[in-house]
This record gives C-alpha cells, structure tokens and sequence, in this order.
C-alpha cells in the first residue's frame, strides 16, 4: 500500500473523511505539485471547513422545516409585486433576528407569501441560526394535541428555542383560547429568545379579532405588531400564474 493510500485511510479513521477526499484528489491534480506544503495544506483546511459548512447547513434546513426550497436570490421584483429590492437586501442580514425583531408579512392568497418567509428563513439557516417552520392551522392541533398527551411542555421549549419561529399563514383556522394562551407564552419568552416571522392573508389592523380573548389579543399584537419589519406583497396570485405558464406549454 502506497503511502498516499496510508494517509487517506488515516485520515478517515479519524472522520476526517472530507480532508481524505481533498487530499486524495490533489494527487490527480498535477498543477497542484507545483504548490508549496503550506499552500497544499491550507487547501485540504479549506475543503474540510467547507464541507463542514455545507453539512451544518443542510442540518438546519432539514431541521426548519420549510415547505418548499426557496432563496432570496430567486425573487421576482416585478413592479405589480410590490417589493422594494433595497428594503429585502436590508432584511437579507438577519440583522433583524439577531436583534430580536420580527418580521410580518402580508398579502393575498397566492402571492408568494409561504415562498417568501422560506427563502428568509433559508437565509436564516445560511448564517448558522436555527430555524423552525410552522402553519399556524396545523400548529393549533398540534398544541390541542400537546395537550391532550402531557406533550406542551416539549412543544413549547421547540417552539421557543430556535433564533427563528415562522409561522405562516395566521388567520387560517380557528384559534382555541387554550391555543391562544400557549401561543402568548410563546411570544412572550421570545421576545428573549429569539424572532417571530409571520405570514397572513390579513392586514395587522385585522388581527385582533382572529384571536377569541382580546386581552390575549392586545398581549401578543403588542410583543409582535410594534416590534415588526413589514413586506406587503401584491398582484397575481402565483400559483394562478405558474398554472397558466404550465398549460402554454
């Protein structure tokens, strides 16, 4: 056995598999010889950091959750959107999540609002945060059904963790008091712990009414609402559109 050979199955021993790859090709890359060791080393560094990179961020989006693959670079700014380009890019940091601060979004059905909340916590998860991805309808059951098997505690502590909560689409389906209740707790410790991102057919003046105690209502509108970044999207739903760009063809 060669001692390249040696060295790569040392390397794997040690789960240095990604180095071992890296530097297994170097030796079918002649121009590489002409490197010094230092510069020879620094790459097969660069490789294992990278693939760790790589790895950590397909962790946090499978962990997220998100519904569908979505990035910001992919957005459409047409001018019946509504978008405003520099107000997105300003958002792209996540300075945002790591000040704590929410993110609403709004707009009919149709419009992107689901893509939109993925492709920032997709972002979210490119610069090392936790992501967590909820619909609002199906996240009522799950709190009923917390309930009902001794669970909210658990769901409480996922739901409060993450640097990012998305909830999309609120408004869809019926708001329980105990649901709401839990959902108060949620917000409250988050504002400590991390950002809410929440999509809604509905404008935030609308709100208060999805809720079924006002003074839950006022308490979460007023830890959410005035401490929100807010994108309103227009036009066209798209599903409409991409429908209609399916048959054409």
């Amino acid at each position: 056995m060669s001692t390249v050979q040696q060295t790569i199955n040392r390397l794997k021993e040690l789960r240095l598999s990604s180095m071992a790859e890296a530097y297994d090709l170097q030796h079918h890359q002649p121009k590489l010889y002409q490197l010094g060791f230092d510069d020879r080393f620094s790459l097969l560094v660069e490789h294992k950091a990278s693939a760790r990179e790589s790895k950590k961020l397909n962790r946090l989006i499978r962990a997220a959750g998100f519904p569908e693959a979505a990035t910001l670079e992919d957005v459409g700014y047409g001018a019946s959107r509504g978008l405003d380009k520099s107000h997105v890019a300003s958002l792209a940091g996540c300075e945002w999540v790591r000040q704590k601060l929410n993110l609403v979004i709004v707009g009919a059905t149709g419009v992107g609002k689901t893509w939109l909340a993925s492709a920032f916590g997709t972002q979210a998860c490119r610069l090392g945060m936790s992501v967590v991805f909820h619909r609002a309808s199906e996240l009522y059951g799950d709190i009923a059904m917390a309930m009902h098997d001794g669970s909210l505690p658990k769901l409480k502590a996922e739901l409060i963790k993450p640097s990012l909560l998305i909830l999309d689409d609120l408004g869809l389906g019926d708001i329980s008091p105990s649901a709401a209740q839990v959902l108060l707790d949620v917000v409250d410790r988050r504002m400590r712990s991390g950002s809410l991102l929440i999509t809604s057919q509905y404008p935030t003046d609308q709100w208060h009414g999805l809720f079924p105690d006002p003074t839950i209502a006022d308490a979460i509108l007023d830890r959410v609402v005035h401490q929100s970044h807010r994108l309103t999207l227009k036009g066209d739903s798209m599903r409409k559109l991409k429908a209609k760009q399916t048959m054409q063809k």
